[in-house]
């Protein structure tokens, strides 16, 4: 690999750093090439990219990006894939699922926002992280709730002021 293609490959990886807000560091090597290109098919699936570059390029990367990631330099030791997604825990159920065939990725850290998880002890909490879409879910539903309850209790008392009274008296009474 020569100079401009090195140069090439640090550019490409500070413009994913500093686009993408969620990354994972994995290993995946002893993978066969049957492994490999299922993985590849895996997160292909869900909509996340795999790609495997030198430690020293990534560093570089990570060195030269808007954001500091200075606790991610200990991961880069060893055979290192990189997984970007757009959504923080895809590839954290990824490397769940295909565990479940396999011995390999090993989580070395990931990156989520401006938090840094080091260790394939945290997939697990890494996996269960609400994506963007099910919080703001969540919030809708929340935020439904309280006007589900007002027309509940004005379709309960028939629609009337007194049946709407009585209702809220026999709820706050209970």
């Amino acid at each position: 690999m020569n100079r401009e293609e090195k140069s090439s490959i640090v550019e490409e990886l500070t413009a994913k750093f500093n686009e993408g807000s969620f990354f994972y560091i994995a290993d995946s090597s002893e993978l066969t090439v049957e492994q490999v290109n299922n993985l590849r098919g895996l997160c292909f699936e869900k909509e996340i990219e795999l790609r495997v570059a030198k430690n020293t390029l990534i560093k570089k990367a990570m060195e030269a990006s808007e954001k500091d990631f200075e606790e991610m330099y200990p991961t880069l030791k060893g055979p290192t894939s990189l997984m970007f997604s757009d959504v923080s825990n895809a590839p954290a159920k990824v490397i769940k699922e295909f565990r479940v065939k396999n011995e390999k990725p090993i989580l070395k850290g990931a990156s989520i926002d401006s938090a840094v998880f080091l260790g394939d002890d945290q997939l697990e909490t890494l996996s269960n992280l609400k994506s963007k879409e099910e919080l703001i879910g969540e919030i809708i539903g929340l935020l439904q709730s309280p006007a589900k309850n007002v027309i509940s209790a004005l379709q309960s008392g028939g629609s009337t002021i007194a049946g709407l009274l009585k209702t809220l008296q026999e709820r706050d009474a209970a």
